[in-house]
């Protein structure tokens, strides 16, 4: 049971964060700040009393209140965190929740990913925060802005954590905090990365997420994908590189054509205990990897930040990589 909700994770989260998942690549994130500053200018904002009236990504007038308490953004609680706010409820598939950021989360109750308005309006929002026009598609935004104001994100700004992070902020009157987070993240990523590069130089490393019997190999600008090969500056192994940017579509690798990875680093993120991949981790294809013949296999616990966007998400990842490879 645990494992087909886990496989509703992976693709309910593809379709519904598409955009998160199409064309997002290091490069971008490396111009947060000229990105938000540019949907800044294309969504201007006016101010009335104590709220504000700002233009959405499709075009919709939301006023916005001074001081919202109770937000639901669903998987976008990453951000939120970072701001030091507490949702009115957190994204779920059935029982299952972000694990990493239960902390912060637990108790938070949890509403359904596809958002139904009757759920919605149960825990009286004062703010809803969507990130993809597809999540609001066949009537559902008319349905959520007579709940609450409702701010639609867009794709564009979905291909950028940073500047998704410093929207979010705006919205919610906290840039000053998404500042301070960007720039002690930013600390943490030249630290990181004098590090790692001290302890592998040149050497290339790969991800590969195990799920419900599957291998999934990242490309360079998928979820931590971009912290490895971007942030890092990890070199990526010619598979890797040779892969498509990301789409909405992620298709398990086989391990045939796994038996190409040339790497000499691999995180392996599963779920411990559950015997996943065993079939796959027993093959002389998987054992003739060079990683695997020189014992750099380092398996991560899926806690959902390897496959997830975000300031937390982002850091979680880096002492994952600095445990695995500086000694």
């Amino acid at each position: 049971m645990f494992n087909v909700r886990k496989s509703l994770i992976v693709f309910i989260s593809i379709f519904v964060l598409a955009a998160v998942l199409s064309a997002c690549s290091g490069k971008g994130e490396n111009s947060s700040s000229s990105s938000a500053d540019s949907n800044s200018q294309t969504a201007p904002s006016t101010t009335t009393g104590a709220e504000r009236t700002v233009k959405d990504s499709m075009g919709h007038d939301v006023t916005i209140p001074a001081n919202p308490q109770r937000i639901i953004a669903s998987y976008l609680e990453d951000y939120l965190t970072v701001l030091g706010i507490k949702p009115a409820a957190q994204w779920s598939i059935g029982d299952t929740v972000q694990d990493y950021l239960q902390p912060e989360l637990k108790d938070v109750p949890k509403i359904s990913w596809d958002l139904p308005p009757e759920a919605v309006a149960s825990f009286n929002p004062d703010l809803i925060i969507v990130g993809s026009p597809a999540q609001v598609q066949n009537g559902l935004y008319d349905k959520y802005s007579k709940i609450a104001p409702t701010y639609v994100l867009g794709d564009e700004l979905s291909k950028d954590w940073r500047a998704q992070l410093l929207k979010i902020a705006d919205l919610t009157g906290k840039t000053d905090v998404a500042k301070k987070a960007l720039e002690d993240y930013d600390k943490k990523v030249a630290d990181a990365k004098q590090k790692v590069h001290q302890a592998i130089g040149d050497q290339t490393a790969a991800i590969i997420w195990v799920i419900n019997k599957q291998l999934y190999l990242y490309e360079e600008d998928r979820f931590s994908g971009k912290v490895l090969y971007g942030d890092l500056g990890i070199k990526a192994p010619k598979l890797v590189a040779s892969l498509p940017k990301s789409s909405a579509t992620w298709d398990p690798i086989t391990l045939e054509k796994l038996s190409e990875l040339d790497a000499d680093h691999i995180f392996l993120v599963k779920k411990s205990g559950l015997g996943e991949g065993k079939e796959f981790l027993d093959s002389p294809i998987w054992k003739g990897i060079p990683a695997v013949k020189q014992g750099h296999v380092y398996e991560v616990e899926d806690s959902g930040y390897w496959t997830n966007n975000g300031l937390i998400a982002s850091e979680k990842t880096i002492d994952d990589v600095l445990k695995a490879l500086v000694k």
